[in-house]
């Protein structure tokens, strides 16, 4: 297949089946940060690029406020027209934590933009999978329908904490994320097969990145090749060990060399 081909094909699935997992980042997906700062909670948290990238601005990132862009879904043009199309994904709350306690009164009235833009796929991660059902809506049942929510892994002793909750928890669209990947997991024991959607890996960013090892990566992806679930190889990190070789990979070549390792599937 042609490359031209193969977007016109990722292209089709987002606009006909938004919720389908894809292997890259979704072309005219919108950002919604509707509150900015986060607070550090685990192993994976030590150099979050969010924290990073306040620094060299300036700014505190463990001060948690709401953003201007707190009613994004539900703002208009001077046409009467929403600003976010119809059809959209929306990556949602991606330099804070959507399920943050600072935030429970605010998430509230997130959750009813997400119920009244029913016709856009809300995206969001978390590392806060045991405060899931804290604020969450009446009318939630068992998920709804345009809400994929991702959770974080990063270790085995992570894995082994949040999957069974995630698991368990009534959502929809489930994909675990293993990034930054610090380590070998084995998530055998967990029948992805049956409940995820797709499993994300990528190493670590920055200058202080921790090594993510090829042999990690290649598990995750035997065992969703083996559960018939969809697998994304993001990005390589700054330090990448293959066949016992130690590589440092620019930040700009950190993701076209993880989608040249042909990995993703």
């Amino acid at each position: 297949m042609s490359n031209i081909a193969q977007i016109n094909v990722t292209l089709y699935l987002h606009f006909n089946y938004p919720c389908m997992p894809i292997n890259g980042i979704v072309s005219k997906s919108k950002m919604w940060n509707l509150w900015h700062g986060c607070h550090k909670l685990s192993a994976g948290c030590k150099y979050c690029y969010v924290y990073r990238g306040d620094f060299n601005r300036g700014i505190d990132s463990s001060v948690v406020t709401k953003t201007k862009s707190f009613d994004l879904p539900v703002q208009k043009k001077r046409n009467g027209e929403y600003k976010i199309p119809s059809g959209s994904l929306v990556y949602t709350c991606f330099t804070s934590d959507f399920f943050l306690e600072d935030a429970d009164e605010w998430r509230v009235e997130a959750w009813q933009m997400i119920r009244q833009r029913d016709d856009l796929h809300f995206m969001m991660i978390t590392k806060r999978i045991d405060r899931f059902h804290i604020s969450l809506p009446d009318d939630w049942g068992d998920g709804y329908d345009n809400v994929t929510i991702c959770c974080t892994i990063e270790n085995q002793e992570r894995a082994d904490y949040r999957l069974p909750t995630y698991m368990a928890a009534p959502i929809k669209h489930k994909r675990i994320i293993c990034e930054p990947l610090l380590e070998k997991i084995d998530l055998q024991q967990y029948n992805i097969g049956s409940w995820v959607e797709q499993v994300v890996v990528g190493g670590e960013s920055g200058n202080n990145a921790r090594i993510c090892d090829y042999d990690w990566v290649i598990e995750l992806r035997d065992l969703c090749i083996k559960e018939n679930i969809s697998f994304w190889f993001k990005q390589t990190g700054a330090k990448f060990i293959k066949d016992g070789r130690l590589y440092n990979i620019k930040r700009q070549l950190q993701h076209s060399q993880a989608r040249k390792s042909g990995l993703s599937c």
